[in-house]
């Protein structure tokens, strides 16, 4: 599969037709989708439920997931950094380097969930300081004093996974992640709702099924990597520090975490805004931003296509094949948003009951907002899609710093502001708080794209045209 994957870039400069460029970021984008997809079900599966358990339980978690994933995606970084190092390293053959880069990974790992624990634990306060109601507030601390301990397996396995990757293990991290979605709504169901013997749990129900399910997974990349890689020796004399490893991961994790963090951190921030008007207003953002989110995760897999595809260009100061592999990715992903776009402005309400019972005391009250919010969310689809494609685009060309501060400026100068603007100072409410979403990734897709077409391809381009004709 590689070996075809790859075979365009074995005759350098040559312009090969668009099909080829469809097909090869298909053949590698499927299965990052569908391994994005099945990490979505997991986060996915409590709000499913605890929506048809309790509108009450369902604000709660919305407001919870929002803190602990906000942290989660700022932790990811130093996962993230682990994949272009392992890679490196194993293509140098060398494979101390990739035991020490992957272990350095987790002890980064544990020492930022060790830091966010007292987070979880004290949420309460944080979470009324920030104008959260005390019911709402404790419910979701209820959550995160159990959720919270899955931080540190759950940071673990997204550090094995890039080094599964690294090394072009990519079916068993998507199966892996599959097995996990599968088990966490099995272990939901039992334990949120009191089945099959098992006691009515609730919030704390969903919790423990998180924490169990990473754990789980953290089990199964281990017994993997000690049974089928031996040679990595990933394990042996863990404590044994390497500082040079160390700051290595962390200079380059930081970056990627922070640029991530920045997107999450608005829609973080968004929920909280929501929780401000009121519990209805919060379960029917939160209900709409699943629907969002699960498309976004499509356009995330062609996003990694896009690094990986970008970068061997790169790799051969290809311009031509550069700007064919963006313009493909971006295709696809328009295709994608125009067949979300449609079903999200059709059926508005058949995908917000997915998440409601129909005995629901509050269900018209969040019907009329969520409608309103769906229509926002196939507003924002396209950029989107755009501003995370030009992030990967821009990742694979190893153009990271400058693309951080513009996704700090778009989400943090632009969006947030907006949104306190339209949905409190000119009362347009929750339509309001995501229209000041829109705007905010309007001016990253704008950004980001002109920064990738105009600025970093035409140095690829005057690279390309000071290399010698041999090469």
């Amino acid at each position: 599969m590689q070996g075809g994957l790859y075979a365009d870039h074995m005759v350098k400069n040559l312009a090969l037709p668009y099909s080829t460029h469809f097909r090869a970021t298909l053949l590698l984008g499927l299965p990052l989708i569908g391994g994005h997809l099945a990490q979505f079900a997991i986060f996915a599966t409590d709000t499913l439920m605890l929506g048809r358990y309790g509108v009450e339980e369902l604000a709660a978690v919305v407001l919870a997931t929002s803190l602990f994933m906000t942290l989660f995606i700022l932790g990811s970084g130093f996962a993230w950094a682990v994949m272009p190092l392992v890679a490196a390293s194993q293509a140098e053959g060398d494979e101390v380097a990739v035991r020490r880069q992957t272990r350095m990974g987790l002890w980064l790992s544990l020492l930022f969930g060790g830091v966010c624990l007292p987070v979880f634990v004290w949420s309460k306060p944080l979470l009324m300081a920030i104008g959260q109601e005390e019911d709402l507030a404790q419910l979701a601390q209820d959550y995160l004093r159990i959720a919270g301990w899955g931080m540190l397996p759950g940071l673990f396995v997204n550090v094995m996974k890039s080094y599964l990757a690294a090394l072009e293990r990519t079916a068993v991290v998507l199966w892996i992640t599959v097995a996990a979605a599968v088990a966490n709504a099995a272990v939901n169901y039992v334990l949120i709702f009191g089945h099959l013997g098992a006691p009515e749990m609730g919030v704390r129900g969903a919790a423990l099924a998180s924490v169990t399910v990473q754990v789980v997974s953290l089990i199964g990349c281990v017994w993997y990597a000690q049974r089928v890689l031996p040679e990595h020796s990933l394990f042996q004399r863990m404590w044994r520090p390497d500082w040079d490893v160390f700051l290595t991961v962390l200079k380059l994790g930081v970056p990627i975490g922070l640029t991530a963090l920045s997107e999450v951190a608005l829609f973080a921030f968004a929920a909280v805004v929501m929780g401000w008007l009121g519990a209805v207003p919060l379960a029917a953002h939160g209900i709409v931003l699943q629907v969002a989110t699960a498309t976004f995760m499509i356009h995330m897999g062609l996003s990694n296509a896009a690094t990986v595809r970008a970068g061997a260009s790169y790799g051969r100061r290809d311009s031509t094949n550069l700007a064919r592999a963006g313009i493909s990715a971006l295709t696809l992903s328009f295709i994608v948003s125009v067949i979300a776009v449609a079903i999200m402005l059709i059926y508005p309400e058949e995908l917000i009951m997915l998440f409601m019972r129909e005995d629901e005391v509050y269900i018209q009250e969040i019907l009329t907002v969520g409608v309103a919010l769906m229509a926002m969310a196939a507003l924002f689809q396209f950029v989107d899609a755009t501003q995370v494609l030009a992030i990967g685009l821009l990742r694979g060309l190893q153009d990271t710093t400058k693309p951080m501060w513009i996704a700090a400026f778009s989400y943090w100068g632009v969006g947030a502001p907006a949104g306190l603007a339209f949905g409190f100072w000119l009362d347009w409410g929750a339509q309001g708080v995501w229209l000041g979403l829109v705007l905010g990734l309007s001016s990253a897709a704008f950004l980001l794209m002109g920064r990738f077409w105009l600025v970093s391809l035409p140095k690829i381009r005057a690279d390309e045209g000071l290399m010698p004709e041999a090469a």
